[in-house]
């Protein structure tokens, strides 16, 4: 038999390499649904199970298991590596940037089928991170503006009157001020923003209209058919349903009455809760800028030292945005650095602009 030729064994290495990131991405499925229990686990495993009918078929094509099996990307190893310790919401997130990009596209050697299921497989995993974004809105929200404000906002107070000149206790007490007084608002505020955004919805919602007295309506007048009509359905659709739902009543069958209801608390979350983590996390921003002055720190040094540290954690307050939101994780650490830094510097050159002299 004769050796293969030099593209034979291009598109060999190419297989096995597809071979080992489909096996790999298999068990970031598998340790997934091991955590989870219902239709998010079965979802799950069936993503395994898919994986593994692309991983036949590249095993179909090199003949067996290849002599040397690369290792699977770096991008797959990482997802396998977080996938038993952290959160399914996290890698769910990183797999759908993964899924976005499928390698099969412009792969001869692929079936239609298996670029269909790269598709599909994005939109899947889409979908399951959605869920876990729903219920961690409300509490995501107040802990992401409530780091980033307390980081911002005291990072340009100690700047701003440190360059006035004053002498660096005043800083340091401007700080911890600055850091009791914001935590304590953003506390406050997000308490009185969630409970009125629950109360508004609350007032939204359809209510249980009297189940009992349903089996006393006129099926012909048939006056149900408007609260269904009211909530949005077209006639024919909300005369049908009414009529449905007296019948179910008449013998003794459950109504339907909240039917499409919207889970509130998913949806916005608790507002003790939001206003927990708005306090918590503004005030861990917030002793940031803090840090140089609180260690002894003073003029140039404390302030390049609170610019650096400020700038580390907005990135990865900036990568983790991102990450969760399906978004480029740099784009957004970019974007967090610039506003940060550029609300700094500007609250800076004030200070050396009403600077004052110390004797």
């Amino acid at each position: 038999m004769s050796a293969p030729s030099p593209a034979d064994h291009v598109d060999r290495r190419r297989w096995a390499q597809y071979l080992a990131d489909e096996r790999a991405e298999a068990n970031v499925y598998h340790r997934l649904a091991a955590s989870k229990e219902g239709e998010t686990r079965e979802i799950l495993e069936q993503l395994a199970a898919a994986e593994g009918r692309h991983e036949a078929h590249w095993l179909g094509l090199l003949g067996g298991e290849p002599e040397r099996m690369p290792r699977a990307s770096l991008r797959t190893r990482m997802l396998g590596a977080m996938a038993g310790r952290f959160g399914t919401l996290f890698v769910l997130a990183l797999a759908q940037n993964a899924e976005a990009r499928s390698p099969y596209d412009g792969e001869r050697f692929a079936t239609p089928a298996m670029r269909a299921d790269e598709k599909v497989h994005h939109e899947v995993v889409r979908g399951l991170a959605a869920r876990g974004r729903r219920r961690l809105s409300g509490t995501f929200r107040a802990a992401v503006f409530g780091a980033n404000d307390g980081l911002v906002s005291n990072l340009a107070l100690v700047l701003g009157i440190g360059a006035t000149g004053v002498a660096p206790q005043f800083v340091l007490f401007s700080g911890i001020a600055g850091l009791l007084a914001g935590a304590l608002s953003m506390g406050a505020g997000e308490f009185v923003s969630v409970r009125s955004q629950r109360e508004l919805l609350e007032a939204t919602e359809p209510t249980a209209f009297g189940g009992r007295t349903l089996p006393d309506l006129d099926i012909d007048s048939n006056e149900l058919a408007l609260v269904y009509r009211a909530r949005g359905m077209g006639h024919d659709e909300a005369v049908e349903r009414a009529r449905r739902v007296i019948a179910e009543a008449h013998t003794g069958g459950r109504v339907p009455t909240r039917t499409g209801a919207t889970d509130i608390g998913e949806v916005v979350g608790g507002a003790w809760r939001a206003a927990a983590s708005s306090f918590l996390f503004f005030a861990s921003g917030a002793i940031i800028p803090v840090l140089p002055w609180l260690f002894g720190l003073s003029g140039v040094a404390a302030v390049i030292l609170a610019l650096v540290l400020v700038g580390l954690a907005l990135l990865g307050t900036g990568a983790t945005v991102g990450l969760l939101s399906g978004a480029s994780p740099l784009k957004r650490a970019l974007r967090q650095l610039g506003i940060g830094l550029g609300a700094a510097a500007v609250t800076y050159l004030l200070g050396l602009a009403f600077g004052v002299s110390v004797a």
